[in-house]
C-alpha cells in the first residue's frame, strides 16, 4: 500500500468511497450518519490544492482510501479520513495517520486533532488505540469549539461527539 498525495481526477471517486464507508453506520443504527452526503468536490479541491489531501492505493494505484486534513489553531486537524469496507481491517487507517504525522512534523506542528463518535468501535476506541487522548469541553481550543458548535448545528448530538489530540511524534 502506498500512500500519495490525491489528484484532482479521482476527487469525485473519493465522494464515492466515502459513500461507501459511512454505510457501516447503518449496521449499528445510525441509518442518517449513513444516509449523510459525502463532502462536497470544492471541499477535496481546497485541500488537495493545499497539499492536504492523501489517498492510500493499491498495487494499481487506485484509491483505497483517503485523509482530509485542514489547519486548526495551529494543529493538524483530520478532518475526514475513510477508507472502502473491501479494504478495511488491513492497518490503512493507521497508516494514512501515520502518514499525516509525519506531514506535521515536517511542518512543524506540535499536534493532530480529530472529532469522532464517542462509542462507535471504530471511532473514538480506535483511535485512542492509536494514541489520541479525548480533551474535555474546557481544552477544547476555540477553533474546536467552532467546529463543535458547527456540528451540533447539523445535528450531531454532542453528547455522542469527542476532541481527540495526540502530540506529533518526536515533539
Amino acid at each position: 500500500m502506498t500512500i500519495r498525495s490525491a489528484r484532482q481526477d479521482e476527487l469525485e471517486l473519493l465522494r464515492t468511497l466515502e459513500s461507501a464507508a459511512g454505510v457501516l453506520f447503518r449496521g449499528i443504527g445510525m441509518t442518517d450518519i449513513a444516509e449523510h452526503p459525502p463532502p462536497p468536490l470544492q471541499l477535496f479541491e481546497q485541500a488537495r490544492q493545499a497539499g492536504r489531501l492523501w489517498v492510500s492505493v493499491d498495487a494499481d494505484d487506485h484509491p483505497t482510501g483517503f485523509v482530509l486534513v485542514t489547519l486548526v489553531d495551529g494543529a493538524a486537524h483530520i478532518e475526514q479520513i475513510s477508507v472502502h469496507p473491501d479494504h478495511q481491517g488491513q492497518g490503512l487507517g493507521r497508516r494514512m495517520i501515520g502518514h499525516v504525522d509525519a506531514w506535521a512534523a515536517e511542518q512543524g506542528l506540535p499536534a493532530l486533532t480529530l472529532s469522532t463518535f464517542r462509542s462507535v468501535p471504530w471511532n473514538g476506541p480506535y483511535y485512542a488505540r492509536l494514541g489520541f487522548q479525548e480533551l474535555s469541553p474546557q481544552d477544547l481550543t476555540s477553533g474546536l469549539s467552532d467546529l463543535l458548535a458547527a456540528e451540533t448545528a447539523f445535528g450531531l448530538d454532542p453528547a455522542q461527539r469527542i476532541f481527540m489530540r495526540r502530540p506529533v511524534a518526536g515533539q
